[in-house]
This record gives C-alpha cells, sequence and structure tokens, in this order.
C-alpha cells in the first residue's frame, strides 16, 4: 500500500538520520509546521490541505 511519511518540522533531523540508518538515506518525506497538538480541526484540515501536492508528487500522482 503506497504511503507518505509526514512529520512536523521538528523532527526533520531525526528522521532523515532515521531514514539513512535504515538503508534509505533519500527517503522522502514531508513536513508540516510544529507543534499541531493544540490545533483545532479546521486548523489540522488547512494544513492537510497545504500537504497535499507534495504528498501526490512523493506518491507520483498527478494533481488535476
Amino acid at each position: 500500500m503506497p504511503a507518505v511519511s509526514i512529520c512536523t518540522d521538528a523532527f526533520t533531523v531525526p528522521a532523515q538520520a532515521m531514514a539513512k540508518a535504515y538503508g534509505f538515506p533519500g527517503f522522502e518525506f514531508i513536513t508540516v509546521k510544529h507543534p499541531i497538538a493544540s490545533l483545532d480541526t479546521a486548523q489540522l484540515r488547512d494544513r492537510a490541505r497545504e500537504l497535499l501536492p507534495e504528498l501526490l508528487r512523493i506518491l507520483g500522482v498527478e494533481a488535476g
């Protein structure tokens, strides 16, 4: 099943380190502005919409 990893920008360095440690140094993932725990549903939805073009690119899907 195709999937894309998403983490907050505060975890970019650890995410890159884990990808390298597991043998995937060029692994692509998406970052979202930290923090997200305090956001309400509408704010989370807005953040998700912002990520959609990059998510589709990583999955190899053309937006249209």
